[in-house]
C-alpha cells in the first residue's frame, strides 16, 4: 500500500459536476493499493495516519495529529501510484490491485476512519475520473508505504 499524505487547508473532489467529498483543514490521502496488500497493512496505515504528527503546535513544531486538530480526512483512490515507468514511455500498472480487490479495501479504509475517529471523513468515487482541488498547507507532503 502506498499513500501520499498531504496536509491541506482545504480539499475537495469533484466527479462530473458533483462534489463527492470536501474538507477544511486536514489530510488529503491519495491511496494506491497493491495486489498483495492485506487487511493488516490497511489497519496499520489507518492507525499511522490518525496519529501522524504533522500539524503545528503552539510553538510552530509539527507535534499534533489530524485527530488533535480535529481536522478532516479526504480519501481518494489512485492506482497510478503503482505506475512503473522504468521501461519505455508508457507506465505499467500491473502491480496495482485489480478493482475487485482495491475497491473493497478503499471502502474499508473510509469505514475504518469513520469508526475509529470523530473526524469529518470524506471520499472520492472509486474508479471515476476525478478533479481534486486542494490548498496544500506548508507544503507538507509525505509518502507512506507498507
Amino acid at each position: 500500500m502506498k499513500i501520499v499524505v498531504q496536509r491541506v487547508k482545504e480539499a475537495s473532489v469533484t466527479v462530473g459536476n458533483e462534489i463527492t467529498g470536501a474538507i477544511e483543514q486536514g489530510l488529503l490521502l491519495l491511496v494506491g493499493i497493491h495486489e498483495d496488500d492485506t487487511d493488516d497493512q490497511l489497519k496499520w496505515m489507518c492507525e499511522k495516519i490518525l496519529k501522524l504528527r504533522i500539524f503545528e503546535d503552539d510553538e510552530g513544531k509539527m507535534n499534533r495529529s489530524v485527530s488533535d486538530v480535529e481536522g478532516g480526512i479526504l480519501v481518494v483512490s489512485q492506482f497510478t501510484l503503482y505506475g512503473d515507468a522504468r521501461k519505455g514511455t508508457r507506465p505499467s500498472f500491473i502491480a496495482a490491485a485489480r478493482p475487485e480487490k482495491a475497491e473493497p479495501m478503499y471502502d474499508q479504509m473510509i469505514e475504518y476512519f469513520q469508526s475509529n475517529s470523530s473526524l469529518n471523513i470524506q471520499g472520492g468515487k472509486f474508479g471515476a475520473m476525478m478533479d481534486v482541488h486542494l490548498v496544500n498547507d506548508g507544503p507538507v507532503t509525505l509518502i507512506l508505504e507498507k
